[in-house]
């Protein structure tokens, strides 16, 4: 081989070597980020629109010990105010039945329990009016696929619903109060334009739902607040804005669902590319823009079912903190309240859950073991109530009532996807540059508890003292105690961390 040859050779293999290794080192070198952030910059109203409600099943679930073990919990961390479940007149709850004379039967007793339940813990309900009692049901074998069987069926006569509709109405404001009911939700049904409605046709027999049902609220209280569709997908908004407005049918919010993982052409109908990560506050955004231009523009917008993806379980996964973020910094200021579904994995849709971290949507897995995502709400807890602008997709900050700032920082990397390692400098203007500073890390090492699980064995039915050693091992530490340096704080946030800042002596 001659001398030119051998150099060819050899700066033909150095530059694949270079490019080898721009391809699979070079990410990682890129993926950095400077933050700046100034603590006089103006701020906007920043309400905790994420944690306020959260979504739970059915309501039977709400009697059971675990269930009720499992909503101390996460109000502990995130001090949410309502929760919304399917069913409060299902026939398991008791609440409607026919004597021999065919005359209606009006009996409280779960449905008391399941309320008085709630407002000992401090939590109050979205009362959502579902399902269909058999025996006022036009069809009383039009029964949902789910586990319980719920009857999707409308009311035989609008006569008797109307009677149990209002006779609900007035005792719950007889038990607790007008002062307490009126800071209730009440949302007339549950996703009217799949199969948890049997109505044909499907649209306009539930705009005559609506109709009677919210009517009949209001007469016993103008007080009461009411709303709707509650469709999948956000669906039918224009629509009903439209039946409402020239019905004059009493209406105080709009309510929706939209997840992560529903498709394109079911949210948007259309298909041009959305991200999944994206999904759910474009589709917010669709929603308030129709609000926005419809005959009622100011009435407030309930999201009142959501989630991130679920591919490859990934509701048990670290993912779910960064991608409750990203949603929370991309829906703000277009949504009233978002309700989390669900809180907890006490959850009959398939039937009883045979194991923890199958994939379920809730907070808390079997045995009330707290998942990477109940730490992660835990940490966006302490996000302040004012916020400040950021050019970054990766951070919200915040001001808190004690002066403090609080900035939620991550780096958010796809189920199935191998992300890298993100370098962030966040850059802290009108601050001491050696202000004192706490950070609080959910990440593959901090609240993680898959790892521990499976260090365990994997249990299927774990035990009380079992549930209770992965909670003591995944509990997040103290804050580390840091120091900025001229200003600046360097975090390393691995694929799927979140990270909560604080910055202090402002």
């Amino acid at each position: 081989m001659s001398d030119t040859e051998f150099r060819h050779r050899w700066g033909m293999r150095l530059l694949v070597a270079a490019f080898i290794v721009s391809v699979y080192i070079a990410p990682q070198a890129m993926a950095q980020e400077t933050v700046t952030i100034d603590a006089n910059a103006p701020t906007t109203p920043f309400p905790h629109f994420w944690e306020q409600m959260f979504g739970s099943g059915h309501a039977i679930l709400s009697l059971r010990e675990p269930w009720r073990d499992d909503l101390r919990a996460v109000k502990k961390v995130t001090d949410f105010q309502w929760v919304r479940f399917h069913g409060i007149l299902d026939d398991e709850v008791g609440i409607f039945t026919q004597n021999q004379q065919c005359n209606p039967v009006y009996n409280y007793a779960y449905v008391d329990e399941i309320y008085d339940g709630l407002l000992r813990n401090g939590v109050k309900p979205l009362v959502e009016i579902s399902f269909m009692p058999k025996e006022l049901a036009f069809n009383p074998y039009d029964l949902h696929v789910f586990w319980y069987h719920p009857n999707v069926s409308p009311p035989r006569t609008w006569t008797a619903w109307d009677d149990l509709i209002t006779h609900l109405a007035q005792h719950l404001v007889d038990r607790y109060g007008i002062n307490e009911v009126s800071q209730w939700y009440f949302e007339v049904w549950n996703e009217p334009n799949i199969d948890f409605w049997g109505g044909i046709p499907r649209q306009q027999s539930y705009f005559q739902l609506y109709d009677h049902t919210a009517r009949d609220l209001k007469s016993v209280s103008p007080r009461l607040r009411v709303g709707g569709p509650a469709t999948a997908a956000a669906s039918w908004i224009p629509a009903f804005l439209k039946y409402v407005s020239e019905h004059h049918v009493p209406i105080d919010f709009v309510s929706t669902h939209g997840y992560a993982d529903d498709t394109v052409e079911n949210l948007f109908h259309n298909d041009r590319p959305v991200p999944m990560d994206d999904r759910v506050c474009a589709a917010v955004a669709k929603i308030r823009g129709q609000i926005d231009a419809s005959s009622l523009p100011h009435l407030p917008l309930l999201w009142t079912e959501w989630n991130v993806q679920g591919m490859d379980n990934a509701r048990d996964t670290i993912f779910v903190g960064p991608a409750v973020a990203n949603t929370i910094r991309e829906c703000d200021g277009k949504v009233n309240e978002m309700s989390f579904w669900t809180f907890s994995d006490v959850f009959e849709e398939g039937g009883p859950i045979l194991h923890p971290f199958a994939g379920h949507f809730g907070l808390r897995a079997k045995g009330g073991i707290n998942k990477p995502s109940y730490y992660g709400f835990a940490l966006l807890h302490k996000l302040g109530d004012r916020r400040i602008a950021t050019v970054s997709k990766d951070v919200i900050a915040t001001t808190t009532d004690n002066g403090n700032l609080a900035v939620a920082a991550w780096n958010l990397v796809d189920p199935g996807e191998h992300g890298a390692t993100h370098t962030m400098d966040l850059v802290f203007q009108h601050v001491p540059p050696d202000a004192r500073v706490t950070i609080q890390t959910v990440d593959q090492d901090h609240g993680n508890v898959l790892p521990k699980y499976r260090a365990m064995g994997s249990p299927l039915d774990p035990t009380p003292a079992q549930a209770a050693q992965l909670n003591r091992e995944t509990a997040l530490p103290p804050p580390t105690q840091a120091h900025l340096s001229a200003g600046h704080l360097q975090l390393t946030l691995k694929p799927d961390a979140l990270d909560l800042v604080t910055v202090e002596d402002r």
